[in-house]
């Protein structure tokens, strides 16, 4: 209970923050076996919904997470089930569903930052080496699952059936045809591959510049907590301007007060 109350109110400043897109996707599909390209692709609740499941064996009712939920209203559900689990371990995480359903980047990657840090603090960040996730999710979505497998098998088999008494050809047309549509995925694919590697490589330098810049905060805040510099009026600006949460406001103006209001802080300057 002490690490959920901890690992609740760590601040806006806190180095879980700073995890960047590409590590918390890389996580998230080497813990759960998934392929996410994308953070918002998380925006169901369900990939949150197993990784408190894969930390807290048997508390989260897997049978209600919905993996294939696309409606807001599905969505919704997950994130209760997820509630739900917050409230049973004591866990005090304001989750704001309204956000979060309509898929928008920043507010999935903040949320996620946050569940990896929580995911690491329990057990030491240790993961149960017998947890498996597709073996889960399988389990989840059985009911699910069984119905559509048997819908898409007999299509498939009607398809088949179809094709092979075509009237435009025997079975060498369809050859053809997947040969064909073998290439163009594979192109496809390929060029995929391409834009993937840019995009790494655009994200990898933002990250750079992104730790180079919290390096130099951090480095600004250790030097503010100084006992003998934390009292004065320069001090508190600039702590004011440090731990502004609202990011639509400025927080100068306020900084610039603190400043302005001190006895004799520019009386050597006047003389």
């Amino acid at each position: 209970m002490a690490v959920a109350a901890a690992v609740s109110s760590i601040g806006i400043m806190d180095g879980a923050y700073f995890v960047g897109r590409g590590e918390i996707l890389h996580w998230i599909n080497a813990t759960l076996q998934l392929s996410l390209a994308k953070v918002e692709e998380a925006a169901s609740g369900a990939v949150q919904c197993q990784l408190m499941d894969m930390v807290h064996p048997g508390v989260v009712p897997m049978h209600k997470v919905n993996f294939d939920a696309k409606t807001e209203y599905e969505m919704i559900q997950n994130y209760k089930v997820l509630q739900d689990v917050f409230n049973k371990l004591r866990i005090v995480k304001n989750i704001e569903v309204n956000k979060l359903v309509k898929g928008r980047p920043l507010d999935n990657l903040e949320f996620l930052q946050w569940l990896k840090r929580y995911c690491d603090s329990v057990n030491g960040g240790i993961m149960n080496e017998n947890y498996n996730p597709v073996e889960r999710r399988s389990k989840g979505c059985k009911e699910r699952g069984s119905k559509g497998s048997n819908k898409s098998s007999k299509s498939l088999q009607a398809n088949r059936l179809s094709g092979g008494d075509s009237a435009d050809g025997g079975p060498g047309v369809g050859k053809v045809c997947n040969t064909f549509a073998e290439e163009h995925y594979i192109e496809q694919i390929q060029q995929l591959s391409e834009k993937i590697a840019g995009l790494k490589v655009s994200v990898d330098s933002m990250e750079k510049e992104r730790d180079f810049y919290f390096s130099k905060l951090r480095d600004i805040e250790i030097l503010c907590q100084r006992p003998e510099l934390e009292h004065l009026p320069m001090t508190k600006a600039v702590r004011k301007i440090l731990y502004a949460a609202d990011a639509k406001d400025s927080p100068l103006p306020d900084a610039n007060d603190i400043i302005t209001k001190s006895p004799g802080l520019f009386t050597d300057e006047a003389e």
